[in-house]
């Protein structure tokens, strides 16, 4: 994945050519839902597919011919979380809705709404991207790929507010490489007793075959780009 770090690297020193060193290394331009919290003091979401993310979790379910126990065994996740989660009661944490997806045996964009359209050139628009916010830590993760199904390849935009984490995320059912391109700020990888503190311009891979969790241990937001690439089974 050396061509990815490199194209990431060029962006940024265009960044630092056209706007300055000093404009490209500062703290990203927050966007609303990153400062602005609803009455409850939640982080709203911006992604509108959020809004069907209950319905589309029962029918991935039902399709599975799971019940809800047996989701709840599969993802980790209790029962009463995921009713709530389907009859769109409660917004579910990132750690819980990529354990939902876990269990359902889809990627978290797939589960988004983000859909392979089957055409040979594809384009993700910026206004379209499928944006989830997580509603406790403002943990926003953006798709910039076009749908991966057929490739297992997908491309995202992570940014983390401070003092915030991903929570505890579980290890994936399939062989799957996951790559961190820090584009500004500090992020801290924990996986098992390890740690690993990736500052801007570094790039970090690790499988995903165990629990590990998202830190931004930083004053500043910190934002950065991930490929994730799963692998087919043998």
């Amino acid at each position: 994945m050396a061509w990815f770090g490199s194209v990431i690297e060029w962006q940024m020193r265009k960044t630092r050519t056209q706007n300055g060193l000093a404009q490209a290394t500062k703290e990203p331009r927050p966007s609303a839902a990153r400062v602005a919290l609803d009455a409850r003091g939640k982080y709203p979401s911006v992604a509108p597919a959020m809004a069907d993310l209950g319905p589309r979790i029962r029918r991935l379910r039902q399709e599975l011919g799971l019940t809800l126990e047996d989701l709840s065994s599969r993802s980790g996740v209790s029962r009463a979380m995921l009713s709530k989660v389907e009859r769109t009661e409660k917004s579910p944490s990132l750690s819980i809705a990529v354990g939902i997806a876990t269990g359902l045996n889809v990627s978290l964009s797939s589960l988004l709404g983000s859909q392979p359209d089957g055409t040979k050139v594809r384009i993700a628009r910026l206004g379209e991207r499928i944006t989830y916010v997580d509603p406790d830590t403002g943990f926003e993760r953006s798709v910039l790929s076009p749908a991966h199904d057929e490739t297992g390849v997908e491309i995202l935009l992570h940014v983390i507010p401070p003092g915030q984490s991903s929570g505890i995320l579980p290890a994936y059912t399939v062989p799957t490489d996951k790559y961190i391109i820090v584009h500004s700020g500090e992020l801290m990888v924990e996986i098992g007793d390890d740690r690993y503190s990736i500052q801007t311009g570094d790039t970090f891979h690790f499988e995903l075959n165990t629990p590990y969790i998202l830190r931004n241990a930083g004053s500043i937001i910190c934002q950065y780009y991930v490929v994730v690439i799963r692998k087919p089974r043998i």
